[in-house]
């Protein structure tokens, strides 16, 4: 029988009395998994925004040493009951506090946040969890040891703050380090380069970490522990009777994830699908004592007969806009706008062309970026440079719902109904979704409308 990874997302850990449930749902395993943890609940928030003061006051350094501390050594006064071993765990936690307190002072000492010390001081979250942890399973009696992913050769492509993890080579390594009948923990969210330098792997990377693990080992299935019902068919906290989506393909999942729907991290499946490994999504607010996942992710051949699994919506988008005339045709004008962005380090997310106008849609945060850069205005046929950042993005995800007729008739009749203007669409570019643009005013109101035309009372997604 293989290894099952399992992974507790900040989420499972919002206060110390949530370290019991970890515990909880541990017991249930009759095999002993390799365990992926997040920092605590809000703690990468925290590190993060700490690290921006501390660059220019320097008292800033004491306040993080001693709230990292108030909150791991509290939850060790909870759990740890023997004296020796608690003081133990204290010291331990001490000594981890005591390295990242390095990094921090040489940041406050540069004035300066060099890529590698964020990458570094960030990874801090994950590194006090999966100590913290180690040490309470350790006093339960639970065979159990900390694995770091520096010890266990998990590799990167070295990208500072967004890394791939390289899988050819990381597999041998991981195999070999994790090859005990035992419980290891592994902190998430970060990777290393092959120059021995830690590198993060995204934000809700600890997911991803976790994929990347079991595709080395050839896990069973990766196991993610939520405090949501797994992946729905709508943000329930837009509409009423969204309900929660059994299975659902590799394929769909990376859309949803994609377009905003932040149950996964977008790049969970690329290490799983090859490997037809699953992945379980659980609530652990719901645990029984039983292991019932809410979502199936896999092949396609899991899903059921419906179409739309789900609507989505994103508002971390925005649109650069190049206009001219003919620029959607003439040759070398799209190789020189995205030469321009790749060098300010700029990801395009996808491009609407016309014949009048490039629209390029990226991070709302990269589109702040692109106003700096003035080689966008230099581009030959290029007459004007636009930005759009008042939108949404609308996404609705299916298997073959490209290739079903009147799915699209669908979709765009409910939102004319509901009064609401499209301001660009994108049909095609994925079998498993289509998605469209709005003003973000709009958003709330296009979700549900869309909902409703599939999942309402007379809506048949199918």
């Amino acid at each position: 029988m293989g290894r099952t990874v399992v992974k507790f997302g900040g989420s499972n850990l919002k206060s110390k009395g949530d370290i019991a449930k970890l515990i909880a749902v541990l017991n249930s395993y009759t095999e002993p998994p390799v365990v992926v943890v997040s920092a605590m609940y809000g703690i990468t928030d925290i590190l993060r925004d700490s690290l921006l003061r501390i660059k220019d006051d320097e008292k800033e350094i004491a306040n993080l040493i001693r709230n990292l501390r108030q909150l791991n050594t509290a939850a060790a006064e909870e759990y740890i009951t023997d004296p020796a071993a608690r003081a133990e765990t204290v010291r331990r936690i001490d000594e981890r506090i005591g390295e990242l307190k390095k990094y921090l002072k040489g940041v406050n000492f540069l004035r300066y946040i060099p890529e590698f010390t964020a990458d570094v001081v960030l990874s801090y979250g994950e590194r006090l969890s999966s100590l913290l942890l180690t040490a309470v399973l350790t006093h339960r009696k639970i065979a159990c040891e900390e694995a770091l992913p520096e010890n266990i050769g998990l590799l990167t492509d070295g990208r500072f703050g967004n890394a791939t993890i390289d899988l050819a080579d990381s597999e041998k390594g991981v195999r070999e380090a994790l090859s005990e009948r035992k419980i290891y923990i592994v902190p998430g969210f970060y990777g290393i380069s092959l120059k021995g330098e830690i590198t993060l792997l995204g934000r809700g990377g600890s997911d991803y970490s976790a994929a990347c693990i079991a595709a080395c080992l050839g896990a069973d299935s990766v196991d993610l522990w939520k405090d949501v019902p797994g992946f729905m068919t709508a943000d329930p906290k837009l509409v009423g009777n969204a309900r929660t989506i059994a299975a659902i393909s590799y394929t769909e999942a990376a859309e949803l994830a994609y377009f905003g729907a932040r149950i996964i991290h977008p790049q969970t499946v690329e290490p799983l699908k090859p490997r037809g490994i699953p992945v379980r999504i659980f609530n652990i607010d719901d645990f029984d004592g039983a292991l019932h996942p809410c979502t199936v992710v896999g092949p396609a051949a899991v899903g059921t007969e419906e179409v739309i699994k789900s609507v989505t919506y994103s508002d971390d988008f925005g649109i650069l806009k190049l206009i001219g005339p003919g620029v959607g045709i003439k040759p070398g004008i799209m190789a020189r706008a995205t030469e321009r962005l790749a060098e300010a380090g700029i990801n395009i997310r996808s491009i609407i062309t016309a014949q009048t106008t490039i629209n390029i849609l990226l991070s709302r945060a990269d589109l702040a970026k692109c106003r700096e850069i003035q080689k966008l205005r230099e581009i030959p046929s290029v007459d004007e440079v636009e930005f759009a950042d008042d939108i949404a993005i609308i996404a609705v995800v299916g298997e073959s719902m490209a290739v079903r007729p009147g799915i699209a008739g669908r979709i765009f009749g409910a939102i004319a109904r509901a009064t609401i203007n499209v301001r660009m669409i994108s049909m095609g570019a994925s079998p498993v979704a289509a998605y469209f643009i709005v003003d973000g005013r709009d958003r709330d109101s296009a979700v549900r409308a869309i909902h409703e035309e599939f999942f309402g009372k007379n809506g048949k997604s199918h």
